[in-house]
């Protein structure tokens, strides 16, 4: 299902125990990740998404709250 996300216009941002993809063009911008938790998500860092930041399920959690579908995650 990666290699489908990749595909479709996904970054993948690796961490040890869960991958976050990230889709520029679907992306609304309504910031959901970064409010959500910042320690994760980091506009002003490369890469700007850091999974090892935090649990798995906090991960999880902030990636859910897209409302756009820009964000996915895969659990490894």
């Amino acid at each position: 299902m990666s290699d489908e996300l990749i595909d479709a216009g996904y970054r993948c941002y690796t961490g040890d125990r869960i991958d976050v993809y990230f889709n520029a063009a679907r992306c609304q911008h309504s910031g959901n990740c970064v409010r959500g938790n910042s320690s994760i998500f980091k506009l002003d860092h490369k890469p700007w998404i850091t999974p090892d930041n935090a649990a798995e399920s906090e991960v999880m959690r902030v990636v859910k709250t897209c409302p756009s579908g820009a964000l996915q995650y895969r659990n490894k």
